[in-house]
């Protein structure tokens, strides 16, 4: 099994840093890349859904990735401790009949000691939004470096 730096415990620099790369793995869209950053038995709630193990977590994603269009994803630090990370996340996407949404939520995170995920709490609500009113418009992938945080855009 590989690390997956930072590893714990966790300064706040290093959460940061994790919190990004999170973010970097979920703007690809690739279920089986994402899956990596978990632990083989990682334990999901995501909305009410439940998912036990990276095989599960890859068809959860294969699923949210098919219905939710030009998806792009950002996070943000909420809190830290030693092995565990706290975010707060917007993402904006659209259904098949193009209509936008801008999804707020929260994660718990818990990880292990190679810095894998192994714990992942997430509670999310959708807005309808008009495709006018989008804040990411950047090409689909990894946020740009000079693109606002959720803080700056008043999120």
């Amino acid at each position: 099994m590989s690390k997956r730096p930072p590893l714990p415990p966790f300064t706040e620099q290093s959460a940061i840093e994790k919190v990004r790369l999170a973010e970097d793995g979920w703007n690809t869209r690739d279920p089986e890349r994402v899956a990596l950053a978990y632990t083989v038995d990682s334990r999901w709630r995501n909305r009410s859904e439940f998912a036990i193990g990276r095989e599960e977590i890859v068809a959860f994603l294969t699923r949210k990735w098919a219905r939710e269009h030009e998806y792009r994803l950002v996070k943000e630090l909420w809190a830290h401790g030693e092995r565990r990370i706290a975010v707060r996340f917007a993402y904006e996407w659209h259904d098949d009949s193009g209509r936008w949404f801008r999804s707020y939520g929260n994660e718990n995170w818990e990880f292990d000691e190679d810095g894998l995920m192994s714990v992942r709490h997430a509670s999310i609500n959708d807005l309808p939004i008009a495709e006018a009113d989008r804040k990411y418009r950047w090409p689909l992938g990894r946020r740009p470096d000079g693109h606002p945080g959720l803080s700056e855009l008043g999120l």
